[in-house]
């Protein structure tokens, strides 16, 4: 990594730090209300790193075999890893002790797997429930009105905590599509919040990235996960 390239990141970091501060105002909360999460996929631990010397604090792999291969590398002693990207029940056990939080949960057969292999080292994993807001047959993520369901099964589940909700809407050409997402998410996390059930945490509600995360700090996002807008465009054939 140049350290022209180095710079951009720098550049980046305070750009997107700036922006998530005015979107917070905006919608009544401070920027310390917004978590910014940086989503790693491709990118090299020694770049990571520099972020987290700028002061981010939660980073994100969407890949076990990436996580696994950086893992060693991440300066974790400043920072979160979570996992955020589609997991397979096969590999839970590979980062169930490395992550403090797994996004993307979307049944209660992962969700089981997680429980069981955190129960083997003693640990509850705090996890996400995703949520298929535009009902795309081709993403991962729970249908709204399954949603009740799933969490009354995963709230038995004693190896595992569910702190919230995460969701990536479709692609939309104006914000005014996508703003209604984040509207509708955020109606649904009210909701849930509102029934106050054991085991289910309503902290955390994980919305918008690179494009749109402005919007979804509007709409009530306490989340973002930032990836080319910090790191710049990648090559996601990797």
């Amino acid at each position: 990594m140049t350290e022209r390239s180095l710079s951009d990141v720098e550049y980046n970091y305070k750009l997107i730090n700036e922006r998530i501060a005015e979107a917070a105002e905006k919608s009544g909360r401070k920027r310390e209300d917004i978590t910014f999460l940086a989503a790693t996929k491709t990118v090299d631990a020694d770049v990571i790193n520099y972020a987290i010397s700028l002061g981010l604090d939660h980073i994100g792999e969407n890949k076990v075999q990436e996580l696994l291969s950086k893992y060693e590398k991440y300066d974790l002693a400043h920072a979160s890893l979570q996992f955020i990207g589609h997991l397979q029940t096969n590999k839970v056990r590979q980062i169930v002790d490395k992550v403090d939080l797994i996004q993307s949960v979307d049944s209660l057969k992962l969700a089981s797997e997680i429980s069981k292999q955190s129960l083997k080292i003693g640990k509850k994993t705090d996890v996400l429930v995703e949520v298929n807001i535009g009902r795309e047959e081709n993403k991962s993520g729970v249908v709204p009105e399954q949603l009740d369901e799933l969490l009354c099964q995963i709230a038995d589940l004693e190896g595992i905590s569910v702190k919230g909700l995460m969701s990536i809407p479709p692609i939309c050409d104006n914000t005014h599509k996508i703003s209604k997402y984040f509207d509708n998410m955020r109606n649904i996390f009210i909701d849930i919040s509102s029934k106050k059930l054991d085991n289910i945490s309503m902290t955390i509600l994980s919305m918008g990235m690179s494009a749109d995360y402005y919007e979804a700090i509007l709409e009530g996002a306490t989340m973002v996960r930032v990836g080319s807008s910090l790191f710049g465009a990648r090559d996601y054939s990797k």
